[in-house]
């Protein structure tokens, strides 16, 4: 299943993030969200919106340079967010540290994953991904979501 969806502004990248949030905060099952995309394209303004429609209050920014942030967060179902940047990973060794592996199977986990490309193939296959693409205008972005 893949739909489409032409944003032409952070804004509305932002807002993309926010309503897919409402829509996943009501699952029973844990979530990974694997976003791919040029450096720039709306993977972190998309993941703040994401954030805010769960009810995140905290300052929200990438994890470029530390590879990971956790939030906790009381929802009826999820109750730790995790918020990856593999931009920096260069060997599965370096997940492992992380402890990535032990959090892949928490059961009330919701995961998100920039530059997952490079992780592709240690994700299950529930794994929702999400590409962005720049638009042929200077702040447009195509967003594509991929269910497999």
């Amino acid at each position: 299943m893949k739909n489409s969806f032409i944003t032409l502004s952070g804004k509305e990248t932002e807002k993309i993030g926010f309503n897919l949030a409402k829509k996943i905060a009501a699952q029973r099952h844990s979530i990974i969200l694997a976003l791919n995309g040029e450096l720039g394209s709306g993977k972190t303004i998309f993941t703040k919106g994401f954030l805010k429609g769960l009810g995140v209050k905290e300052k929200i920014v990438s994890p470029t340079f530390i590879i990971f942030r956790h939030y906790n967060v009381n929802l009826s179902y999820f109750k730790n967010i995790y918020h990856f940047d593999f931009y920096r990973i260069k060997s599965y060794r370096e997940l492992k540290i992380l402890g990535f592996d032990k959090i892949l199977k928490e059961p009330k986990a919701l995961i998100i994953i920039e530059w997952a490309q490079k992780i592709k193939k240690y994700l299950p296959k529930e794994t929702i991904w999400i590409n962005f693409q720049y638009g042929r205008e200077i702040n447009t972005r195509k967003i594509t979501f991929d269910k497999k």
